[in-house]
């Protein structure tokens, strides 16, 4: 994990982003390695944030481990292949548990932002987070954050509709975020 103190004061403090849908295409409880595939422009995306200071993280639901559908160790090897397509990032929050579990890490819990936002040492209201669905705004929102959402096809029209910000793609999310800091 890497604290950054170059990042100029109108950057946000980090961007934390969902793994499936938002980074790389969903494959429903992937154990496999091989199959992690990047969204397109994730890469670029993510590395003009690095080379801005500003920290990056990944925040994620991964309810295959409590239903027994995926191991710890396999889940770990999936996130491996993910930062070696990727590049590495900060800090990576999990939630292993399953929505019936009651926790307070599962999105759209607040537990994985608020945890990102305090390994990296910033405030969650200083975070961006970005996500695919309406799970990963409430999250955001219920932690103090800013939320964009990035639809995908399993987005739905509600979702869209109740977001507070809406972006086509990791570019788009990514240019507003740095275009707003030269304004």
């Amino acid at each position: 994990m890497a604290h950054r103190i170059d990042r100029p004061a109108s950057l946000p403090a980090a961007v934390l982003f969902d793994r499936d849908g938002t980074l790389i295409h969903d494959v429903p409880y992937n154990s496999d390695p091989d199959r992690v595939e990047p969204v397109p422009g994730a890469r670029a995306a993510l590395d003009r944030l690095r080379r801005a200071g500003v920290p990056i993280g990944v925040v994620s639901n991964q309810s295959g481990i409590a239903r027994g559908l995926i191991s710890p160790v396999a889940l770990g090897e999936v996130n491996s292949r993910v930062e070696e397509l990727l590049g590495p990032f900060d800090v990576w929050a999990v939630c292993p548990h399953d929505d019936d579990d009651g926790c307070e890490c599962r999105k759209p819990a607040p537990g994985l932002v608020l945890r990102a936002a305090e390994i990296l040492g910033v405030g969650p209201g200083d975070c961006v987070v970005v996500g695919d669905i309406g799970r990963d705004v409430a999250a955001a929102l219920a932690a103090g954050a800013r939320a964009i959402l990035v639809p995908t096809p399993q987005t739905l029209v509600a979702e869209v509709a109740a977001a507070p910000e809406v972006v086509p793609d990791l570019t788009t999310a990514v240019d507003r975020l740095l275009g707003e800091a030269s304004v």
